[in-house]
């Protein structure tokens, strides 16, 4: 399938889970790229290092697969190096919800492979998790400002309740071209289009090993369930499988034209 002038193409990839998630990315996006040719591509890299946060190698791993911009969530800043990343790279975005004066941005337009502009807004939920300012009202007001340069606005929700997710599509339908959920790493399979042309996917799900508890070691995971105990979790190594979603959008209004879900798989163990 090749790029046409009468859509967009944007391919999200979901949460990329450490080194096994930056494995199966790195054997399955040529393929991917190649079979979907999208215009633009962004990818959740808030798990990409050791599974907790992202640092130097892992975000130069994921941008060398082919990513256009990283999103993040609420482990952004569990390596020491991202403060770091988050101010030098304007591809890497964080939420826009953080407290102010906190590093990097939360949002920005960038150029893509075929000329229309796309604008991009990383937010947290706040439902089941910390006290982050409102994405609602912020998030609003940060996708109105892009528009004044594109109408193609992606977002990309890392959020617990599905119900805030959805809340938050609704809140934006008409505004932004597509409202993706990240955060869960369980892929849901209501991938659709509002009325007013804004997609949404509750979660798209993540890029990792599906042999275990949402990415990491399942004796882990069952063990802290237990025990009761903090264990340590690493990521998991089995049933290796990339979780994505493709967004076929106008480039003049900005409407979503189709969405769907992609999922590609690699088995063996390294």
């Amino acid at each position: 399938m090749t790029s046409s002038s009468d859509r967009f193409r944007i391919l999200f990839i979901g949460d990329v889970v450490g080194r096994p998630g930056r494995r199966v990315l790195r054997e399955t996006a040529p393929a991917l790229l190649e079979e979907e040719q999208p215009d633009f591509v962004i990818i959740n890299a808030e798990n990409s290092a050791g599974g907790f946060g992202f640092n130097r190698r892992s975000v130069q791993a994921l941008f060398d697969a082919g990513a256009d911009v990283l999103t993040n969530g609420n482990h952004t800043w569990d390596k020491p190096e991202a403060l770091d990343l988050a101010d030098e790279d304007p591809r890497i975005l964080r939420p826009d919800n953080f407290p102010a004066g906190t590093p990097g941005r939360g949002y920005a337009v960038f150029e893509s492979k075929r000329g229309p502009k796309v604008g991009v807004l990383n937010l947290l939920g706040r439902v089941f998790m910390s006290a982050y300012d409102d994405p609602f009202r912020g998030g609003r007001e940060a996708l109105e400002k892009m528009r004044e340069e594109t109408p193609i606005l992606f977002v990309d929700l890392h959020a617990e309740a599905s119900s805030e997710k959805a809340a938050f599509a609704w809140h934006t339908a008409g505004l932004a071209t597509a409202v993706i959920g990240t955060h869960t790493h369980v892929p849901t399979g209501d991938a659709r289009i509002l009325a007013q042309g804004t997609a949404f996917q509750t979660d798209v799900g993540m890029t990792g090993g599906y042999e275990g508890v949402i990415g990491m070691d399942k004796e882990a995971s069952v063990k802290r369930f237990v025990t009761g105990l903090p264990i340590r979790f690493e990521p998991a190594i089995g049933d290796l499988r990339l979780d994505a979603v493709v967004i076929d959008a106008d480039p003049e209004t900005g409407r979503t034209i189709a969405i769907r879900s992609v999922q590609k798989r690699i088995s063996e163990v390294a």
